[in-house]
C-alpha cells in the first residue's frame, strides 16, 4: 500500500462520515429549520457525478467512498423532507431557498 493510497483512503474517511452529525442532530432534534436544502443537493449531486468518476477510472476506493457519502446524503434529504414544514414548492419551501442564493 502506498503512502498516497492511505492519503486518499484517510481523505474518503473524512468525507464518507462529513454529513453524518448534520444527520444526527436533524434526527435527535426534528428540526431542520437551519439546513440548507441547496446545499445537500449541490453535495448529493457532487457525490454522485464522484462516484460515477470512479466506476469509469476503476477506482475502488473513490466508487465506496462516495457511495457512503451518497447514502449519508439520501438519508439527510429524507429527514430533511420529513420534517420540513409546509415544504411545498409553492410556499415558503425550496423556492424561497433558491431565491435567497440569487440576492
Amino acid at each position: 500500500m502506498t503512502p498516497w493510497l492511505l492519503f486518499g483512503m484517510a481523505a474518503a474517511l473524512l468525507t464518507m462520515f462529513g454529513f453524518v452529525p448534520q444527520l444526527a442532530k436533524m434526527y435527535r432534534t426534528r428540526s431542520v429549520s437551519d439546513v440548507s436544502i441547496l446545499t445537500l443537493c449541490q453535495f448529493t449531486a457532487g457525490v454522485s457525478l464522484w462516484a460515477m468518476y470512479g466506476y469509469l477510472v476503476r477506482d475502488p476506493v473513490i466508487i465506496l467512498a462516495n457511495i457512503v457519502s451518497l447514502l449519508t446524503l439520501l438519508a439527510s434529504l429524507g429527514i430533511y423532507f420529513h420534517y420540513r414544514t409546509g415544504a411545498g414548492i409553492t410556499s415558503t419551501g425550496l423556492l424561497h431557498d433558491i431565491n435567497e442564493v440569487g440576492e
